[in-house]
């Protein structure tokens, strides 16, 4: 079964300066009932068998030997800006401001700001004592990246800590940026679990076994807003690329929605490989598909101990987004639908559409189902 492996050769050294349907089913809106339907024109039935994404089908690229002797100075920090990169170009970043696990020498923990954008062209580190943890740290040490790096202040930073939330939006609208709760920062995600292995372990100060001082919420699924009710919804799967095509098409087509950038993620995917999905209809698909842009869409979780599926966005909030009746067989292929999503190491996509039957989409997201930071 694949598993999800950072592409690290764009982390640099600190040296380096510069379907089957569901019966019965149907979606969260007033009226109950709704059929399924299922479209044959766009989407592939789910016929799930426990290896129908095979392992060849889904590799990730093997990871480069290391060498000790070459091996980061696990006190040192980084300043980097890809010399091939416009610096005007990256107008959005992804923040973590936390503590590490990890002791200064006076004993307490030592915090850490790291900053990226989502291609890794931009990669800032920076450690802190725990006593000038505030808003102003935070808005002159942004204002230090700009200048150090010659990269504008950001538009937009996306963060994902709901616990910093105050002092981040406090040092970004000082500064006239911004701030976006967001679980959608994948490249700030994945090199933090990057940087704990080869970085805060090796730390002289690491604390084996210690807490995440900020833990990530999971909280209760909430009720879905009438904003965004959608009418008909379907368990679908498309080819990778299919996949790949409606990512290409968003600009192109003026349609709502994210893609995902692969290679960092280190995950390749074979274009024959069927991607699981939802698809949901709406007569009103613009608005919704709009609404649904702004809500940044992180993921979708088919929780079968309720009958539902579960729609997180933005940093901790979780919809139940529809519901079905629950029987051995719903059950049956909801559990397969989150095992195929297993199977493409978390890859999986919502999809927004006038009819299922419609060969078009208003509304496409490459979504990815990560597991909390180690940090």
């Amino acid at each position: 079964m694949a598993t999800l492996s950072f592409n690290s050769t764009r982390i640099k050294s600190p040296a380096l300066k510069s379907h089957k349907p569901i019966s019965k089913s149907h979606f969260l809106t007033k009226s109950c009932n709704i059929s399924f339907l299922f479209s044959s024109k766009n989407y592939q039935q789910l016929h799930f068998k426990p290896n129908s994404i095979s392992e060849s089908s889904v590799s990730v690229p093997k990871e480069a030997e290391f060498d000790d002797s070459e091996e980061d100075d696990p006190t040192s920090e980084l300043s980097y800006l890809d010399s091939e990169t416009d610096p005007s170009s990256i107008t959005e970043w992804e923040l973590d401001f936390c503590s590490r696990p990890m002791l200064d020498i006076r004993g307490k923990k030592i915090w850490e700001l790291v900053v990226c954008d989502s291609s890794l062209s931009l990669q800032y580190t920076k450690y802190f004592p725990n006593n000038v943890i505030n808003s102003i740290t935070l808005k002159d040490a942004i204002v230090s990246i700009s200048e150090d790096l010659g990269v504008p202040i950001p538009e937009k930073v996306r963060f994902f800590r709901s616990q910093m939330q105050t002092i981040i939006t406090k040092a970004c609208k000082e500064l006239g940026i911004k701030p976006v709760p967001s679980k959608r920062c994948l490249s700030l995600l994945l090199w933090l679990e990057e940087r704990y292995e080869t970085i805060y372990m090796r730390h002289p100060g690491f604390q084996k076994g210690s807490k995440t001082l900020l833990a990530l919420d999971n909280p209760f699924p909430m009720e879905l807003p009438e904003n965004l009710f959608g009418e008909k919804w379907a368990f679908v799967q498309l080819p990778f690329s299919a996949v790949r095509e409606e990512i290409s098409s968003l600009d192109k087509r003026f349609v709502f929605g994210a893609g995902l950038d692969l290679d960092l993620l280190g995950i390749e995917v074979d274009d024959k490989t069927l991607i699981p999905g939802l698809a949901v209809a709406s007569s009103r698909a613009k608005p919704l598909a709009a609404w649904m842009n702004g809500l940044e869409v992180c993921s979708v979780e088919a929780d079968t101990a309720r009958a539902c599926l579960i729609l997180s966005v933005g940093i901790s909030t979780r919809y139940v987004y529809a519901t079905y009746k629950k029987s051995p067989i719903t059950t049956s292929e909801a559990e397969a639908w989150e095992a195929a999503k297993k199977a493409c190491g978390g890859l999986h996509f919502l999809a927004i559409q006038d009819d299922l039957d419609s060969d078009d989409c208003v509304g496409f997201w490459l979504l990815l189902d990560l597991p909390p930071p180690p940090v």
